[in-house]
């Protein structure tokens, strides 16, 4: 063969190459065949994350691409640490960030960072404020706290109460949510004829519930073990350490208490008569809903939604679902009725009577 023959099929044969490595690029990232996506979850104070979050996600993402690649990371309350692993996560070669932020201010530079390399960014439970989100979902945060504080409100007038103080434990300072289950119960209590205290609204750093139990303390010193007739608790851990402070007093009957994320230490204590209630958000459709979506950025496509949130920069396009208040009597037809747990799992020796009481055999 000529040299110039020879030239012709070594170029020939290269083209031929670079063109099957480009058809099969194509293939991963446009047709869904395969991708990265990474899950960034914010802390595990709450048990829902790495209990249904992060395995829900998982599965369903595993079910609609079993090629893709799951990128984990919690920041176990940590900005700075969440800020590292979405770094990370770019850098790995992430091609959508599903992101439940710590701050949901500060998160703002790690959409900036993923918009710079074309990384669509998912604000997932916890709304991401001031940044160009390319999509929403959680739940209606306002309406979550708007029916703790009715509950609240019904059951005291059940008690045959229309007046005097509730102790508000509100959620992070720096989590947006916290402030939408603040203005939704504040929507219900501050027109019922009761009054919420401490002014100003105390805020519970990082959702502890140490720092829930150790504030319900000075509260009760303050108040007095009689100076006070519910409890708005806004997740089901500050919940935990409000009562653990009002058991380690005395008090008794502990005054109805609310909670939130139905967790099952939490749905103990409502069948044991120490919480009243929680809110109950289906973390499965929430999980998969988010999957799907970021999946589908994966794939090049564009989910449409009929909402919009505002976050500050943007109106971003939403998937809101609706919550559900939890008390003893409507324990099997939710959290057990959605197989969140079993009434064995929930019924344990210690809980024994108080489930058989409540009908939950």
């Amino acid at each position: 063969m000529s040299s110039r023959r020879l030239a012709v099929a070594v170029t020939t044969a290269l083209l031929l190459v670079v063109g099957a490595a480009a058809c099969e690029s194509g293939d991963s990232g446009g047709s869904g065949g395969s991708g990265k996506i990474a899950l960034l979850l914010p802390e595990s104070q709450t048990t829902r994350y790495e209990q249904h979050d992060r395995p829900l996600f998982e599965a369903k993402v595993k079910q609609l691409c079993p090629d893709c690649e799951i990128i984990y990371s919690n920041a176990q309350q940590d900005q700075s640490r969440q800020q590292q692993q979405a770094e990370a996560a770019l850098n790995n070669g992430a091609q959508v960030l599903v992101l439940d932020p710590v701050d949901g201010a500060a998160a703002a530079t790690i959409v900036s960072l993923a918009k710079s390399k074309n990384v669509p960014v998912i604000s997932y439970d916890r709304l991401i404020q001031n940044a160009p989100v390319d999509y929403y979902i959680s739940f209606d945060n306002e309406r979550v706290g708007q029916l703790q504080g009715e509950t609240l409100v019904n059951r005291l007038k059940e008690l045959g109460k229309t007046s005097g103080d509730i102790v508000m434990i509100n959620g992070s300072p720096t989590d947006n949510n916290a402030k939408l289950f603040n203005k939704g119960a504040h929507s219900a209590l501050d027109t019922s004829g009761f009054k919420t205290v401490p002014t100003p609204d105390f805020f519970t750093p990082e959702w502890k519930p140490e720092n829930a139990q150790k504030f319900m303390e000075g509260q009760i010193a303050q108040l007095g073990k009689d100076g006070f007739v519910g409890v708005y608790a806004a997740n089901d851990g500050t919940a935990g350490g409000a009562i653990s402070a009002m058991r380690a007093a005395g008090i008794t009957p502990v005054p109805p208490t609310t909670g939130q994320d139905a967790e099952l230490a939490a749905i103990q204590r409502i069948v044991g008569g120490d919480q009243y209630m929680t809110v109950y958000k289906a973390f499965k459709p929430e999980a998969e809903q988010a999957a799907e979506v970021a999946v589908a950025l994966v794939r090049g496509e564009k989910p449409s939604t009929d909402r919009t949130v505002n976050n500050g920069a943007v109106d971003v396009p939403s998937f809101l679902l609706e919550p559900q208040a939890v008390t003893k009597d409507n324990i099997k037809q939710t959290v057990v009725a959605d197989n969140l747990y079993t009434v064995e799992q929930i019924c344990t020796s210690t809980y024994s009577a108080a489930c058989q009481a409540a009908g939950l055999t």
